[in-house]
């Protein structure tokens, strides 16, 4: 495996991550506005997926960035931080 192999790896990884939250974000607030679907054993199962894998890392941010009033933007400096590090990451990877 070359370098290049590596960072493209992480790069798809990153990408991947970033789809899982914001599917996350944007099912969450569908719910919020009242978008609630009758009871389905395959939409649970994706819920629980999607906050097993997201909630970790969002409530990081969470802890030190309070909501301003019922607006949360901790998820989008959260995906900023993801960005930039994973990019400076890649970066460095690929040399």
């Amino acid at each position: 495996m070359t370098r290049d192999d590596i960072a493209d790896f992480l790069s798809a990884l990153l990408r991947v991550y970033v789809i899982l939250i914001i599917a996350y974000i944007v099912i969450n607030l569908l719910f919020a506005f009242g978008a609630r679907p009758g009871y389905y054993r395959w939409l649970d199962a994706v819920m629980g997926f999607l906050r097993d894998v997201s909630e970790p890392y969002l409530r990081l941010f969470r802890r030190f960035i309070p909501p301003l009033g019922p607006i949360d933007i901790s998820p989008i400096i959260a995906l900023l931080v993801l960005q930039i590090v994973g990019g400076i990451i890649i970066g460095a990877i690929r040399g």
